[in-house]
């Protein structure tokens, strides 16, 4: 009886972690269309969280993008050439790994403290702060016919969405923050 059991609980095991490690809809379609959210989680840097004492203004402080993680931004920048992505704005985290992120994607953009980690202190304080400041600028946000491009953190990410994001993951929502789909880049 127990033999029988074991295959089971293999094939149930790998059933469920299939369904979810998979993307919404691993698809470009929604930000073709332009008026979108694309929010990116920084491309990969080794570790978790920051160290202690860690300073925004001064990314040696900071954990920071691994060369791989270069490499992931550099493909994130290409993807969107390729599919023909429209941008209207692109805004980053003041960390460094995101900011390292959108200038290796993008070249251009700017940064927005509502995008800024809320993992751990004393910046968990400002969570629903940032989430608010966030909604709020989405919400008068007018693309006309770009995508609004915003590279951030996980927490950040999670807090908007159903979606825990990969580093380098990139999710399109709409307005109403519905998940239209989700493309890993690694």
């Amino acid at each position: 009886m127990i033999r029988n059991i074991v295959p089971l609980i293999l094939f149930f095991t790998f059933i469920f972690s299939f369904f979810i490690s998979q993307p919404v809809n691993a698809s470009w379609d929604p930000a073709k269309d332009g008026d979108k959210i694309i929010l990116i989680r920084h491309s990969k840097a080794p570790g978790f969280g920051d160290p202690p004492g860690f300073k925004i203004k001064d990314c040696k402080t900071q954990r920071n993008l691994s060369k791989e993680g270069i490499e992931q931004s550099k493909k994130i920048g290409k993807l969107f050439k390729k599919n023909k992505i429209k941008i209207d704005k692109v805004f980053s985290s003041q960390w460094c790994r995101c900011k390292d992120t959108a200038k290796y994607a993008f070249k251009n953009y700017k940064e927005f403290s509502a995008l800024n980690s809320t993992f751990q202190s004393p910046y968990d304080k400002n969570a629903k702060k940032q989430i608010k400041a966030l909604k709020d600028y989405i919400e008068k946000w007018n693309g006309q016919g770009g995508n609004l491009v915003l590279v951030t953190h996980y927490v950040i990410i999670t807090a908007i969405t159903d979606v825990v994001p990969r580093s380098g993951e990139i999710i399109i929502i709409d307005k109403n923050f519905n998940t239209l789909s989700t493309i890993l880049t690694n």
